[in-house]
């Protein structure tokens, strides 16, 4: 019998991205080069949980629509190969290529399984990345413990590859510098500012890039992302950012040293890391997450294939009442995945009266954009996925100034005790007007308030046959002011050149 195809299998998305089998967490590697944005990540080829690690790797022209090729690099001679990143050598500093055949240059923790040393290693393609050849001096920075994640860019200001990777359970950042790819040098080190001291979490997954402050053209400030194993305000791993400079050495934070910035509100965004080679107009990054959590990523229940992750996002930072603030909205290319759109206005609602859309707009793959009037409610949103005893609620919070999911009755959940709840996360919104930006997939939502000020990133489980959409309100009276409900067409596709 012929294997499913996308999309026929139980909980499979139709439109993020997921390995055609077996199990995968952070993505790695992130390049564009050649037309192309690269996406590796971690993955298991033996099994659907966590072992084995080596980088799988895909390909695409849009961000969306993603084409699956072989395994990039592989567990050898007890080495499995965890997180990092891939640069281009443009300038062939490393040796590895030529002028003409730049290569493209992996930088990756070597995991040692009988001892669980960790070391940084180096892998080179000279065919934009269709294979891979291990450096035969690995490694380029010697074993310690808990030493992993390597996120390596150039640094134009000084002609320096930089490279920030995690001391793990130390909580503490180490920068390098290279002038080669081969030879590096440490800089200095960022401490645990931020992390109360009983948090029992490892710092994994670091990034480091600069952005544009909205409406200041010209003005950039620095962030520096970092992976949380655990610690997070909705349980288990999470990420949390720091604002500030870096001149080429030394990263400086803005903000106090207790100052917790957190990426996502959600419950299910991990290793977000950015792509290298690519920014935008204004100098906007792209990037993605692991849309898992470590809590239940190895009993998630789905097969062939398990974990999944976020759509890829845009990013820059924003002026608020309360500083700077890390901004993130999905890639504007999304919207070539729009179907049959329904739009309807200035309709009231109640707690004795929720407002069901026509079953012509229910759906598990659906983009709704919304806005609220308040009024007399002290709670108002929207429930997706819907059916007997089932369904997900999205909503603000007035009272509290919360932006919430509730997945409390959102289908199957009793692979872990703390799936089915309810996770919130302040958003300083108009006391009137909530403005909310929603992506529904066959297993996920993800949530984008404030104009991508707020975000949340939640798995779901609800039965295939649980599609209605309807709007709420609890406390009094609410209005819409506008919904349009977009349905969204498949973006994957199996490969045919690989089988089940």
């Amino acid at each position: 019998m012929p294997p499913p195809l996308i999309g026929q299998e139980r909980y499979r998305p139709l439109y993020h991205y997921t390995p055609l089998r077996n199990f995968m967490n952070d993505p790695n590697g992130l390049l564009f080069y050649k037309g192309e944005y690269h996406l590796f990540h971690q993955y298991n080829p033996h099994g659907n949980t966590w072992g084995h690690m080596g980088w799988n790797h895909a390909v695409s022209r849009d961000l969306v629509h993603w084409e699956h090729l072989p395994v990039a690099l592989e567990e050898e001679k007890g080495v499995m190969i965890f997180s990092g990143s891939a640069v281009a050598d443009t300038k062939n500093t490393s040796g590895f290529g030529t002028w003409q055949h730049h290569p493209l240059v992996a930088i990756y923790t070597g995991h040692r399984t009988a001892d669980e040393m960790q070391s940084q290693c180096l892998a080179y393609s000279l065919d934009r990345g269709r294979t891979w050849k291990k450096y035969s001096l690995n490694p380029v920075i010697a074993w310690e413990a808990d030493f992993r994640d390597p996120k390596v860019f150039w640094h134009a200001p000084t002609e320096t590859w930089i490279m920030v990777v995690a001391k793990a359970a130390e909580k503490r950042l180490r920068f390098y510098g290279s002038p080669n790819l081969v030879d590096w040098t440490l800089l200095s080190e960022f401490g645990s500012s931020g992390v109360p001291d009983d948090q029992k979490s490892n710092w994994e997954c670091p990034d480091l890039f600069s952005l544009p402050i909205e409406n200041e053209p010209g003005t950039q400030k620095w962030v520096l992302h970092v992976g949380m194993g655990s610690g997070h305000p909705m349980g288990g791993s999470g990420g949390e950012y720091f604002i500030g400079e870096f001149d080429g050495t030394t990263f400086h934070n803005d903000n106090p040293s207790d100052k917790i910035l957190w990426a996502d509100g959600g419950k299910d965004n991990y290793a977000s890391v950015s792509w290298s080679g690519r920014t935008g107009a204004e100098g906007e990054r792209y990037w993605i997450g692991w849309m898992s959590n470590w809590q239940y990523a190895n009993t998630v229940p789905t097969t062939p294939w398990r974990n999944v992750l976020t759509l890829p996002r845009v990013l820059s930072l924003r002026r608020t009442p309360e500083g700077l603030r890390l901004i993130q909205k999905p890639v504007p290319q999304l919207k070539t995945l729009r179907a049959s759109a329904h739009t309807c206005r200035n309709i009231l609602f109640s707690p004795t009266k929720p407002l069901v859309l026509s079953p012509s707009t229910w759906g598990s793959a659906l983009e709704i954009e919304v806005i609220f009037e308040v009024r007399a409610a002290t709670e108002v949103g929207i429930s997706v996925r819907g059916g007997d005893n089932e369904e997900t609620l999205i909503g603000y919070d007035v009272i509290n100034s919360q932006l919430f999911v509730d997945r409390t009755h959102s289908g199957e959940s009793d692979f872990h005790p703390d799936f089915a709840t309810r996770h919130s996360t302040t958003m300083k919104a108009d006391p009137t007007w909530i403005k909310l930006h929603l992506f529904v997939d066959t297993s996920s939502v993800e949530v984008f308030g404030n104009d991508g000020e707020t975000v949340l990133s939640e798995l779901i489980f609800p039965n295939p046959e649980s599609q209605k959409v309807s709007l709420f309100a609890k406390g009094g009276e609410a209005r819409l002011v506008k919904l349009t409900l977009w349905k969204l067409n498949p973006a994957t596709k199996p490969n045919p050149l690989l089988s089940y």
